[in-house]
């Protein structure tokens, strides 16, 4: 069961949540198993599938984010490989079934290919036909609760899902976002952000941030938070890594056993990977599901 509105929330002026439905792979069962001792994050702003490798393609492929491309499906099998090795996955500019993407949800082809149990497709920009521009999450055990919410913004099309494994004071929370670039907007995200993380001792935040760790750690509303991150290599652009953009950062509670930008320049962006060291009171039996027999 996937209860909805159970974070404590302060009084915000912006932004907006709304319940959100999680949704499930057929094609797998239920079983009960708890999260493991070291949980592997990802976030991979996957550029809705457009194998950019260069400045000048920002020019040339840029039809690609308004018609199909045969060269879409091939990418989008690029990407799921490099999903097979983690738990919790954060993704940013994911199309949820417009034209541009021949149709084809791209949360729910990865959950598919990735073999992952639970998907979830936030849409933020609603194009219709033309696009969906959406967040997604991809996971392997059941979270206890999941929520959609609009960051504030004066153009509408940012968000972060919300979302909680296990219960009371031993639950983790993660949000997954998709910053904007305005410094001042950014900052009113962050604040809102800032207000639903403040009740809870175990949290991770992992997204496209459009900005550097030290900014996010020292100089935005989040700076008396008690998070932490490791250093990184430049995530973006792709080809030539020269900015931290993508970040995964933690609560002073949780240990990073593993961090790592990933060599697989299939986006403008890298993915981050990061494996996390979780309290004991946190890994106890969840519903998880598995592949039937003979699959």
């Amino acid at each position: 069961m996937i209860a909805a509105g159970n974070i404590p929330v302060r009084r915000s002026t912006h932004g907006t949540m709304a319940p959100a439905c999680l949704r499930t792979n057929p094609h797998w069962i239920c079983d009960e198993q708890g999260l493991p001792d070291v949980l592997r994050l990802l976030s991979f702003n996957i550029q809705v599938g457009i194998n950019t490798q260069r400045y000048h393609h920002y020019l040339t492929r840029s039809w690609q984010h308004l018609l199909p491309h045969a060269g879409r499906n091939s990418t989008l099998g690029l990407i799921s490989r490099v999903l097979n090795d983690f738990d919790l996955v954060a993704l940013q500019e994911v199309d949820g079934g417009s034209m541009r993407s021949g149709y084809v949800n791209q949360v729910e082809h990865l959950a598919k290919e990735g073999q992952f149990p639970y998907w979830y497709q936030q849409l933020n920009r609603n194009l219709g036909r033309f696009a969906q521009h959406s967040n997604g999450l991809l996971s392997r055990y059941a979270p206890e609760f999941l929520e959609d919410h609009k960051l504030p913004g004066m153009l509408p099309g940012r968000g972060a899902i919300l979302t909680s494994f296990g219960q009371g004071k031993d639950s983790l929370l993660v949000v997954m976002m998709h910053l904007a670039l305005s410094t001042r907007t950014r900052a009113n995200q962050l604040a809102y952000i800032r207000e639903r993380i403040a009740d809870h001792q175990h949290v991770v935040l992992m997204g496209d941030m459009n900005t550097h760790a030290q900014d996010l750690l020292e100089s935005s509303p989040l700076r008396h938070s008690n998070l932490h991150t490791a250093s990184l290599p430049g995530t973006y652009p792709s080809w030539k890594p020269a900015r931290v953009l993508d970040h995964i950062l933690l609560s002073g509670s949780l240990e990073i056993e593993q961090v790592d930008v990933l060599a697989h320049p299939i986006s403008d962006h890298l993915p981050v990977s990061m494996h996390i060291r979780l309290p004991k009171g946190m890994c106890t039996p969840r519903p998880q599901v598995q592949p039937p027999a003979g699959q």
